[in-house]
Protein backbone atom coordinates (compact mmCIF):
# COMPACT_ATOMS: atom_id res chain seq x y z
CA UNK A 1 0.00 0.00 0.00
CA UNK A 2 1.65 3.52 -0.87
CA UNK A 3 1.56 6.48 1.05
CA UNK A 4 -1.51 7.90 -0.67
CA UNK A 5 -4.02 4.88 0.12
CA UNK A 6 -3.32 4.92 3.50
CA UNK A 7 -5.14 8.17 3.88
CA UNK A 8 -8.88 9.29 3.35
CA UNK A 9 -7.41 12.41 1.45
CA UNK A 10 -10.24 15.18 0.49
CA UNK A 11 -11.32 16.36 -2.93
CA UNK A 12 -11.76 20.20 -2.77
CA UNK A 13 -14.51 21.38 -5.40
CA UNK A 14 -13.50 23.27 -8.21
CA UNK A 15 -12.79 26.85 -7.58
CA UNK A 16 -13.67 26.62 -3.74
CA UNK A 17 -11.53 30.07 -2.02
CA UNK A 18 -9.38 29.86 0.84
CA UNK A 19 -7.65 31.88 2.63
CA UNK A 20 -3.87 30.62 1.77
CA UNK A 21 -2.49 27.93 -0.69
CA UNK A 22 -0.10 25.64 0.09
CA UNK A 23 1.85 24.25 -2.93
CA UNK A 24 3.38 20.86 -2.25
CA UNK A 25 3.30 18.44 0.51
CA UNK A 26 6.82 17.28 1.59
CA UNK A 27 8.26 18.37 4.94
CA UNK A 28 8.67 22.09 4.53
CA UNK A 29 4.42 22.02 2.23
CA UNK A 30 2.79 19.80 5.16
CA UNK A 31 4.75 22.12 8.22
CA UNK A 32 3.52 25.63 6.54
CA UNK A 33 -0.14 24.01 6.23
CA UNK A 34 0.30 22.86 9.86
CA UNK A 35 1.35 25.99 11.11
CA UNK A 36 -1.37 27.79 9.42
CA UNK A 37 -4.25 25.80 10.06
CA UNK A 38 -2.88 26.56 14.27
CA UNK A 39 -3.60 29.87 13.20
CA UNK A 40 -7.14 29.87 12.29
CA UNK A 41 -5.79 29.92 8.77
CA UNK A 42 -8.74 28.37 6.06
CA UNK A 43 -5.77 26.53 4.15
CA UNK A 44 -5.57 23.82 1.52
CA UNK A 45 -2.75 21.66 0.36
CA UNK A 46 -2.05 20.97 -3.21
CA UNK A 47 0.40 18.85 -4.50
CA UNK A 48 1.07 15.94 -6.83
CA UNK A 49 2.01 13.77 -4.75
CA UNK A 50 2.66 13.58 -0.75
CA UNK A 51 5.82 13.68 1.37
CA UNK A 52 7.85 14.53 -1.93
CA UNK A 53 11.45 13.15 -1.53
CA UNK A 54 11.08 12.53 2.78
CA UNK A 55 8.92 9.53 1.21
CA UNK A 56 11.31 8.07 -1.05
CA UNK A 57 13.84 7.94 1.79
CA UNK A 58 14.79 4.31 3.04
CA UNK A 59 15.59 4.98 6.48
CA UNK A 60 15.84 8.74 8.54
CA UNK A 61 18.14 8.43 11.30
CA UNK A 62 18.40 12.31 12.22
CA UNK A 63 15.26 13.77 12.49
CA UNK A 64 15.10 15.22 16.45
CA UNK A 65 12.91 13.36 18.66
CA UNK A 66 12.87 10.38 16.44
CA UNK A 67 14.28 6.72 16.33
CA UNK A 68 15.07 5.51 13.02
CA UNK A 69 12.06 5.63 10.87
CA UNK A 70 11.50 4.61 7.26
CA UNK A 71 10.60 7.93 5.37
CA UNK A 72 7.06 6.77 4.45
CA UNK A 73 6.46 6.37 8.48
CA UNK A 74 7.40 9.89 9.06
CA UNK A 75 5.20 11.00 6.12
CA UNK A 76 2.48 9.22 8.16
CA UNK A 77 2.88 11.54 11.10
CA UNK A 78 3.06 14.35 9.70
CA UNK A 79 -0.31 13.86 7.25
CA UNK A 80 -1.96 12.41 10.30
CA UNK A 81 -1.21 15.51 12.87
CA UNK A 82 -2.44 17.71 9.77
CA UNK A 83 -5.66 16.16 9.31
CA UNK A 84 -6.50 16.51 12.82
CA UNK A 85 -7.00 20.03 12.11
CA UNK A 86 -8.97 18.97 9.30
CA UNK A 87 -6.68 20.70 6.84
CA UNK A 88 -8.42 19.60 2.64
CA UNK A 89 -5.08 17.67 0.77
CA UNK A 90 -5.93 17.77 -2.63
CA UNK A 91 -3.51 15.32 -5.29
CA UNK A 92 -3.43 17.94 -8.36
CA UNK A 93 -0.16 19.11 -9.95
CA UNK A 94 -0.05 23.19 -10.61
CA UNK A 95 0.31 24.29 -13.90
CA UNK A 96 0.20 27.96 -13.21
CA UNK A 97 -0.42 30.60 -10.67
CA UNK A 98 -1.93 33.94 -11.92
CA UNK A 99 -3.05 36.94 -10.07
CA UNK A 100 -6.45 38.17 -9.92
CA UNK A 101 -7.21 40.95 -7.86
CA UNK A 102 -6.34 40.76 -4.60
CA UNK A 103 -6.19 37.01 -4.90
CA UNK A 104 -4.17 34.45 -6.11
CA UNK A 105 -5.74 31.43 -7.80
CA UNK A 106 -3.83 28.22 -8.95
CA UNK A 107 -4.40 26.32 -11.71
CA UNK A 108 -4.44 22.82 -11.77
CA UNK A 109 -3.93 19.51 -14.77
CA UNK A 110 -7.37 18.68 -13.46
CA UNK A 111 -8.85 21.97 -14.08
CA UNK A 112 -8.89 22.93 -10.55
CA UNK A 113 -9.15 26.72 -9.98
CA UNK A 114 -7.90 27.36 -5.94
CA UNK A 115 -7.72 30.86 -4.57
CA UNK A 116 -6.41 32.02 -1.88
CA UNK A 117 -4.94 35.59 -0.57
CA UNK A 118 -1.38 34.24 0.17
CA UNK A 119 0.38 31.38 -1.54
CA UNK A 120 3.45 29.01 -0.24
CA UNK A 121 5.46 27.09 -3.07
CA UNK A 122 7.33 24.16 -1.49
CA UNK A 123 7.25 22.00 -4.49
CA UNK A 124 10.37 21.34 -3.83
CA UNK A 125 13.29 20.01 -6.51
CA UNK A 126 13.12 17.18 -9.61
CA UNK A 127 16.11 13.81 -9.53
CA UNK A 128 18.84 15.06 -11.78
CA UNK A 129 19.24 12.22 -14.62
CA UNK A 130 22.89 11.15 -15.64
CA UNK A 131 22.24 11.82 -20.00
CA UNK A 132 23.68 8.78 -20.60
CA UNK A 133 22.48 6.50 -23.75
CA UNK A 134 20.15 4.11 -22.73
CA UNK A 135 18.83 5.60 -18.98
CA UNK A 136 15.47 7.05 -20.67
CA UNK A 137 14.74 3.87 -23.18
CA UNK A 138 15.57 1.23 -19.85
CA UNK A 139 13.48 3.36 -17.59
CA UNK A 140 11.54 1.72 -15.48
CA UNK A 141 13.47 -1.78 -17.08
CA UNK A 142 15.83 -2.03 -14.72
CA UNK A 143 16.39 2.01 -14.56
CA UNK A 144 15.23 3.68 -11.36
CA UNK A 145 15.47 6.97 -9.37
CA UNK A 146 13.89 5.27 -6.06
CA UNK A 147 15.38 2.42 -4.69
CA UNK A 148 12.74 1.97 -1.74
CA UNK A 149 10.12 2.27 -4.68
CA UNK A 150 11.50 0.05 -6.93
CA UNK A 151 14.55 -1.89 -4.97
CA UNK A 152 11.90 -4.95 -3.64
CA UNK A 153 12.14 -5.71 -7.50
CA UNK A 154 15.86 -6.54 -7.58
CA UNK A 155 16.03 -8.89 -4.24
CA UNK A 156 18.64 -11.06 -4.59
CA UNK A 157 19.97 -9.77 -7.65
CA UNK A 158 22.92 -7.89 -8.46
CA UNK A 159 22.65 -3.58 -8.87
CA UNK A 160 24.44 -0.34 -9.39
CA UNK A 161 23.99 2.70 -7.30
CA UNK A 162 25.50 6.02 -9.03
CA UNK A 163 25.96 8.78 -6.41
CA UNK A 164 28.07 9.70 -3.55
CA UNK A 165 25.56 11.51 -1.26
CA UNK A 166 23.57 10.84 1.74
CA UNK A 167 20.80 9.51 -0.68
CA UNK A 168 23.03 7.73 -2.80
CA UNK A 169 24.49 5.99 0.31
CA UNK A 170 21.47 5.04 2.21
CA UNK A 171 19.81 3.42 -0.78
CA UNK A 172 22.72 1.53 -1.12
CA UNK A 173 22.88 0.15 2.15
CA UNK A 174 19.23 -0.46 1.85
CA UNK A 175 19.54 -2.26 -1.26
CA UNK A 176 22.41 -4.40 0.05
CA UNK A 177 19.66 -5.64 2.42
CA UNK A 178 17.72 -7.63 -0.30
CA UNK A 179 20.20 -7.51 -3.78
CA UNK A 180 22.73 -10.08 -4.11
CA UNK A 181 25.39 -7.38 -4.87
CA UNK A 182 25.61 -3.45 -4.59
CA UNK A 183 28.01 -1.73 -6.88
CA UNK A 184 28.24 1.42 -5.62
CA UNK A 185 29.50 4.20 -8.41
CA UNK A 186 30.99 7.85 -7.43
CA UNK A 187 33.40 10.48 -9.57
CA UNK A 188 35.22 10.94 -6.84
CA UNK A 189 37.29 9.39 -4.27
CA UNK A 190 35.76 10.93 -0.89
CA UNK A 191 32.48 11.21 -0.47
CA UNK A 192 29.60 14.18 0.17
CA UNK A 193 27.63 11.95 2.86
CA UNK A 194 27.70 12.59 5.97
CA UNK A 195 30.44 9.74 7.97
CA UNK A 196 28.40 7.64 9.50
CA UNK A 197 26.89 6.57 6.14
CA UNK A 198 30.32 6.63 4.52
CA UNK A 199 31.72 4.58 7.35
CA UNK A 200 28.36 1.81 7.09
CA UNK A 201 29.03 1.80 3.46
CA UNK A 202 32.97 0.91 3.67
CA UNK A 203 32.20 -2.00 5.89
CA UNK A 204 29.43 -3.69 4.30
CA UNK A 205 30.70 -6.22 2.50
CA UNK A 206 27.82 -6.94 0.05
CA UNK A 207 28.68 -3.46 -0.90
CA UNK A 208 31.89 -2.52 -3.78
CA UNK A 209 33.25 0.40 -4.42
CA UNK A 210 33.88 1.91 -7.63
CA UNK A 211 35.75 5.53 -7.53
CA UNK A 212 37.02 8.06 -9.29
CA UNK A 213 34.62 6.93 -12.21
CA UNK A 214 31.46 7.68 -13.95
CA UNK A 215 28.71 5.90 -16.23
CA UNK A 216 28.79 6.43 -19.74
CA UNK A 217 26.29 3.96 -21.01
CA UNK A 218 23.41 2.03 -19.42
CA UNK A 219 23.87 -1.32 -21.71
CA UNK A 220 20.80 -3.42 -22.26
CA UNK A 221 18.04 -4.61 -25.28
CA UNK A 222 14.60 -5.06 -23.34
CA UNK A 223 16.34 -4.30 -19.92
CA UNK A 224 19.24 -3.31 -17.94
CA UNK A 225 22.27 -6.08 -18.61
CA UNK A 226 24.63 -3.90 -17.45
CA UNK A 227 26.76 -0.29 -17.13
CA UNK A 228 29.58 0.97 -19.10
CA UNK A 229 31.53 2.92 -16.35
CA UNK A 230 35.32 4.80 -17.12
CA UNK A 231 38.05 5.60 -14.18
CA UNK A 232 38.15 9.22 -14.75
CA UNK A 233 41.73 8.93 -13.61
CA UNK A 234 43.28 6.53 -15.76
CA UNK A 235 40.57 6.88 -18.53
CA UNK A 236 40.47 2.31 -18.36
CA UNK A 237 36.87 1.51 -19.26
CA UNK A 238 34.82 -1.43 -18.42
CA UNK A 239 31.53 -2.89 -18.26
CA UNK A 240 30.25 -4.29 -15.15
CA UNK A 241 26.89 -6.64 -15.00
CA UNK A 242 24.40 -5.31 -13.08
CA UNK A 243 20.29 -6.20 -12.97
CA UNK A 244 19.09 -2.68 -12.03
CA UNK A 245 20.96 0.52 -12.06
CA UNK A 246 19.66 3.26 -9.26
CA UNK A 247 20.36 7.19 -10.07
CA UNK A 248 20.93 9.35 -7.04
CA UNK A 249 23.36 12.47 -8.18
CA UNK A 250 21.48 15.11 -6.84
CA UNK A 251 18.54 17.24 -7.72
CA UNK A 252 17.49 20.53 -10.02
CA UNK A 253 14.87 23.09 -9.10
CA UNK A 254 11.80 23.42 -11.32
CA UNK A 255 13.15 26.76 -12.87
CA UNK A 256 10.82 26.55 -15.69
CA UNK A 257 7.75 26.93 -13.86
CA UNK A 258 8.93 29.74 -11.58
CA UNK A 259 9.87 31.77 -14.51
CA UNK A 260 6.57 30.97 -15.90
CA UNK A 261 4.71 32.08 -13.29
CA UNK A 262 7.06 35.49 -12.38
CA UNK A 263 9.07 34.22 -9.25
CA UNK A 264 12.76 35.98 -9.56
CA UNK A 265 15.01 32.88 -10.01
CA UNK A 266 18.85 32.85 -8.71
CA UNK A 267 22.07 31.70 -10.85
CA UNK A 268 21.07 28.06 -10.34
CA UNK A 269 17.45 28.16 -10.90
CA UNK A 270 16.27 28.50 -6.96
CA UNK A 271 13.54 30.62 -6.08
CA UNK A 272 15.08 34.43 -4.41
CA UNK A 273 13.57 34.69 -1.04
CA UNK A 274 14.17 36.93 1.33
CA UNK A 275 14.95 36.04 5.41
CA UNK A 276 11.12 35.68 5.90
CA UNK A 277 10.49 33.68 2.44
CA UNK A 278 8.86 35.84 0.91
CA UNK A 279 9.78 36.22 -3.08
CA UNK A 280 9.55 39.13 -5.63
CA UNK A 281 6.12 38.31 -6.13
CA UNK A 282 3.74 40.05 -3.22
CA UNK A 283 1.81 37.37 -0.90
CA UNK A 284 3.30 34.35 -2.44
CA UNK A 285 6.87 32.66 -0.53
CA UNK A 286 8.90 29.68 -1.40
CA UNK A 287 10.16 27.49 1.13
CA UNK A 288 12.13 23.83 1.47
CA UNK A 289 14.46 23.11 -1.62
CA UNK A 290 12.97 25.84 -3.74
CA UNK A 291 14.16 28.66 -2.14
CA UNK A 292 17.11 29.61 -2.71
CA UNK A 293 19.16 33.36 -3.02
CA UNK A 294 21.65 35.02 -0.72
CA UNK A 295 19.64 34.57 2.57
CA UNK A 296 18.97 30.81 1.99
CA UNK A 297 21.38 28.70 3.23
CA UNK A 298 21.43 25.78 1.58
CA UNK A 299 21.72 22.87 3.43
CA UNK A 300 18.75 20.09 2.06
CA UNK A 301 17.35 18.02 5.59
CA UNK A 302 14.07 17.17 6.32
CA UNK A 303 14.36 19.54 9.26
CA UNK A 304 15.61 22.43 7.46
CA UNK A 305 12.52 21.89 5.66
CA UNK A 306 10.21 22.12 8.52
CA UNK A 307 11.93 25.23 9.74
CA UNK A 308 11.59 26.89 6.54
CA UNK A 309 8.04 25.89 6.53
CA UNK A 310 7.09 27.13 9.94
CA UNK A 311 8.91 30.66 9.22
CA UNK A 312 6.74 30.93 5.24
CA UNK A 313 3.99 30.10 7.32
CA UNK A 314 4.27 32.82 10.10
CA UNK A 315 5.37 35.52 7.90
CA UNK A 316 2.32 34.26 5.40
CA UNK A 317 -0.12 34.42 8.22
CA UNK A 318 1.02 38.61 8.89
CA UNK A 319 0.49 39.14 5.15
CA UNK A 320 -3.12 37.67 5.86
CA UNK A 321 -4.07 40.25 8.70
CA UNK A 322 -4.53 42.95 6.11
CA UNK A 323 -7.07 41.28 4.54
CA UNK A 324 -9.12 40.27 7.57
CA UNK A 325 -11.91 42.66 8.87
Amino acid sequence: MNIVSRFRLSVTAKGEDYEAIVIGAGPAGLTAALYLARYGVKVVVVSKDIGGRMAIAPLIEDYPGVEPIPGAKLVEMFVQQLQRYGVPIVLDEVVDLRKEGERWCAYTVSDRRLCGYAVILAIGCRKRKLGVVGEDRLLGRGVSYCATCDGPLFRGKVVAVIGGGNAALTSALYLASIASRVYLVHRRREFRAFPIYVEKVRSNPKIELVLESVVTEIIGKDRVEGIKVKNVVSGEERVIAVDGVFIEIGSEPPTEFLKKIGIEVDEKGYAVVKPDRSTNLEGVFAAGDVAGGPYKYRFEQIVTAVADGAIAADAAFKYLLRFRR
